[in-house]
């Protein structure tokens, strides 16, 4: 989407700037989706797993760029399919980013969309937080709270896949 305005994004004067409303729209839309399942504090690093991984699943879903408020309730079965937990989410994202990344190069546009995206599934690959081990022996530990169970460091799309699919669920 365009919006005219006085310079371009690359300061070359042409007259345009390129607002990602895509991207915006899918992060809006992840956003409210988590804060409505109150699952977590939204200054968490872990609430920003799930809102990233949710607006990636939202972005890269809209394979037409004709998402809107009317259609968000009738994708929420199929974002629901995508981040569930026998799905291969990470391949998925990686194939749709080679994707439009190379819709990208051959238009020769510069696509501010697809640079957001890209750096929030870099901040999830990249980024390891400390979870508890759900792979850990079940009656390990007996009497173990919450928080004093065996930990492991995981990456943060992870951790915030399973958030985001249990917001959609509870919306």
């Amino acid at each position: 989407m365009l919006h005219r305005g006085q310079q371009s994004t690359d300061g070359t004067g042409g007259g345009e700037l390129v607002v990602p409303m895509a991207w915006l729209y899918a992060e809006y839309i992840a956003d409210e989706l988590l804060r409505s399942g109150d699952l977590m504090p939204p200054t968490s690093f872990e609430f920003r797993a799930g809102r990233d991984a949710l607006a990636l699943t939202v972005f890269l879903a809209d394979t037409e760029n004709e998402l809107s408020g009317i259609q968000v309730v009738s994708q929420l079965e199929n974002w629901l399919s995508l981040t569930a937990y026998d799905q291969p989410w990470q391949d998925w994202v990686c194939e749709r980013m080679a994707a439009l990344t190379a819709e990208a190069v051959d238009s020769g546009e510069p696509v501010p969309d697809l640079e957001l995206a890209a750096s929030a599934w870099r901040w999830l690959e990249e980024t390891e937080l400390l979870a508890p081990d759900l792979n850990a022996v079940p009656g390990g530990g007996a009497g173990l709270g919450e928080d004093e169970g065996p930990k492991v460091w995981t990456p943060a799309w992870q951790l915030g896949l399973p958030l985001g699919h249990l917001a959609i669920h509870l919306f």
